[in-house]
């Protein structure tokens, strides 16, 4: 391409997806820069610095420029941190992808699944907001034994972290009138248990049949090239106020009032 062809060309979109050294994160960024979105891959622990820039690679080789930014979500200046560099790097986003979650880690402390699912999430979204235009994005990642936690329950081993991300998801909700006076659109993306995830892993060790029991009642689940595809798609279709874009079986799950 020339420099003629590079002015020409359509401006790219902005975009930052949280926990995205691997996994879904990882294959989110992919996908998206494939539908042209430049990408700033989030990390949080430096033992993970090498896979952030495989990522950043993987990125960049399809066709997106990428940069990593190492930053704890549940510290306030880390997260002020990622976003100064978001801003003199790019000036701005068009789309921030709310994908890191956890709370099953050992030795974590008995509040981090509500301080990571939903103090930390706030805090991103609220850090984001200033640095995006009206038709900008946001992209909520969580999990329908999360979701459907008030008519549904789920396994012990994970029900805390259900519960903190479903907090979360509510606590974001809130901000849904203030985002839509900015023009900025909000999109929750729930997935039933994906295979080769970390969590799954997890609770496939605290109970061995939990894995097989979800994939005998949904038929089959989803993996995660397959749940990063509904995401990116969830980035870039057009979507109804509130939408909630399920992916994989909801006949285990009871419906939720208003949905």
């Amino acid at each position: 391409m020339t420099d003629a062809d590079a002015d020409l060309a359509p401006p790219r979109n902005r975009a930052l997806i949280t926990g995205s050294s691997r996994g879904i994160g990882a294959d989110t960024a992919v996908l998206l820069a494939e539908r042209g979105f430049d990408v700033v891959v989030n990390y949080r622990d430096e033992r993970k610095v090498r896979r952030a820039d495989q990522t950043v690679a993987k990125v960049q080789a399809a066709g997106g420029a990428s940069f990593a930014v190492r930053a704890d979500l549940t510290d306030g200046e880390s997260v002020d941190g990622l976003f100064r560099a978001v801003e003199q790097e790019w000036g701005g986003l068009d789309l921030l992808v709310l994908n890191a979650s956890g709370g099953m880690e050992a030795g974590a402390a008995e509040d981090y699944a509500l301080v990571l699912n939903r103090d930390a999430q706030v805090r991103v979204l609220e850090a984001a907001v200033p640095l995006m235009d009206s038709g900008s994005r946001v992209v909520f990642v969580t999990s329908h034994q999360a979701h459907f936690i008030g008519t549904t329950p789920t396994m012990p081993e994970y029900e805390p972290v259900a519960r903190s991300k479903r907090a979360g998801e509510d606590a974001l909700r809130a901000l849904i009138p203030a985002l839509e006076q900015q023009g900025i659109g909000f999109v929750v993306v729930s997935g039933d248990m994906i295979e080769g995830t970390v969590t799954a892993t997890i609770l496939n060790r605290a109970n061995p049949d939990a894995l097989n029991a979800r994939r005998e009642a949904a038929g089959r689940l989803y993996n995660v090239a397959e749940f990063a595809a509904e995401i990116a798609a969830a980035a870039v279709e057009p979507i109804p106020a509130n939408h909630t874009r399920f992916v994989g079986d909801l006949s285990s799950f009871a419906p939720i009032s208003g949905e």
